[in-house]
């Protein structure tokens, strides 16, 4: 009489999951090896700024002459002159005009996005939904197809080429995009907090005010860090909308382009000192853009 003898499953063992490509890449991502050529990489990502800083920082004749990499054997050809001309030049009044642009743009847009939020995440009220639904589909409207329709509507308020009217445009368009991602980002706050403030008597807007906005910090800072950089960086918006007495720094920039880009000097330095706030911003709060950034996708 015979006996069938069992065999072991060979490669892996029965029962056990296949692991997919993609987790073996997340493991070895995590891999000293990795880590040092994502260094390498970033580094090299930089490697753009750090030839527009030495360009800002040399004379026209020199940055004519010779490439911007040939600093490290002639030091001595750095000067800040350029950046002094800048200063002295209209650029100071546009960089302030910049300022007054995007720092009530995102308090604005942060302001009612907030308390819309928490109205669609939180209260019940007669076509909440539809409502949320509309906002949602305005994501999808471009900014061009509103541009003549506004100009004539500012033409007629008499707010044409004004910092209140690049203001309001810039919070209309930027309004469904912050009350979408902080709405979703409220809903995940556990109701059982928001129930035990309701019975202690607080109102709505004491719950919104010492509940929800402190918990939702994350959530706002990233959109902060959003908002500001757009309106920072835009231009289409100030082209059309901003006089020269009013214009950002991208339109006076603009303004300072010519043939064959012989004032790379202007250019060079202008460029990066408006990078100085958006990177002094994001280092200040990117522990909670990282925070804003990852809610959610870990239960």
């Amino acid at each position: 009489m015979s006996t069938a003898t069992a065999t072991a499953p060979t490669g892996l063992e029965a029962g056990a999951p296949r692991r997919s490509l993609a987790s073996k890449l997340v493991d070895r991502l995590g891999s000293g090896a990795v880590q040092v050529v994502m260094v390498v990489l970033g580094l090299f990502w930089l490697v753009p700024t750090l030839g527009l800083l030495v360009v800002s920082m040399r004379t026209t004749q020199v940055n004519n002459a010779e490439g911007w990499w040939t600093i490290f054997t002639k030091p001595a050809e750095l000067t800040i002159q350029n950046y002094a001309n800048l200063l002295g030049s209209g650029f100071t009044a546009s960089f302030w005009n910049t300022v007054l642009i995007t720092v009530p743009t995102t308090v604005l847009v942060i302001g009612i996005a907030a308390m819309a939020a928490y109205a669609f995440a939180w209260m019940d009220f007669r076509g909440r939904d539809t409502a949320f639904l509309v906002v949602v589909g305005l994501l999808i409207v471009p900014i061009q197809i509103a541009l003549i329709p506004v100009a004539s509507l500012y033409g007629a308020a008499g707010i044409f080429g004004s910092l209140p009217g690049v203001i309001l445009f810039h919070v209309a368009f930027g309004l469904p995009f912050a009350i979408f991602l902080l709405r979703n980002f409220f809903v995940g706050i556990p109701a059982s907090l928001l129930e035990a403030a309701r019975m202690d008597g607080a109102s709505e807007w004491k719950i919104f005010a010492s509940v929800v906005f402190p918990l939702g910090k994350p959530a706002i800072a990233s959109l902060g860090i959003f908002q500001f950089l757009w309106v920072w960086n835009d231009m289409l918006i100030a082209l059309v909308f901003a006089d020269t007495g009013n214009q950002p720094m991208t339109k006076y920039l603009q303004s300072q382009m010519r043939q064959f880009g012989s004032n790379v000097d202007i250019l060079s330095s202008g460029a990066f000192m408006s990078l100085i706030i958006p990177l002094v911003l994001f280092f200040a709060f990117q522990r909670y853009f990282v925070q804003g950034m990852m809610a959610g996708s870990v239960k």
